[in-house]
C-alpha cells in the first residue's frame, strides 16, 4: 500500500460512492445517507466506469481528475474516493450546488 492510500491527507476527505455502470448517461442522483450515488455509460469491463466516475465526481466537484483517487472497491460498485484539497463539508456543498442546478 502507497502512504497515499494508507492515510487521508490533512487538507483533503474521503467520500463513498455508489456507482451504476452502463446508465443512459452520466448523472450525479445525490446523497443517500452518507453515500453519493453515481450513473455513468461507461461499462464495467477494465475499470472504464471508474474512469467515468472520476471523471464525472471531478467535473462536479470542480477539481482536476488527478486530484481523485479511488482508495477502495477498484472492483465493486460500492466506492471510496480520496479527494485532496476539499474538506468534507465543501465536497458535500459542491455536489448539492451542483444537483440543484
Amino acid at each position: 500500500m502507497s502512504p497515499k492510500q494508507s492515510k487521508q491527507p490533512d487538507d483533503g476527505s474521503r467520500l463513498k460512492i455508489r456507482v451504476q455502470p452502463k446508465s443512459s448517461r452520466n448523472q450525479v442522483d445525490g446523497f443517500e445517507g452518507d453515500t453519493l450515488r453515481l450513473r455513468v455509460t461507461a461499462p464495467p469491463a477494465d475499470g472504464n466506469a471508474n474512469v467515468g466516475a472520476i471523471a464525472l465526481l471531478a467535473k462536479t466537484l470542480g477539481v482536476s481528475k488527478s486530484r481523485l483517487e479511488i482508495v477502495k472497491g477498484h472492483s465493486s460498485r460500492e466506492k471510496v474516493v480520496s479527494i485532496e484539497t476539499l474538506t468534507e463539508p465543501e465536497v458535500r456543498l459542491r455536489i448539492e450546488s451542483a444537483i440543484k442546478d
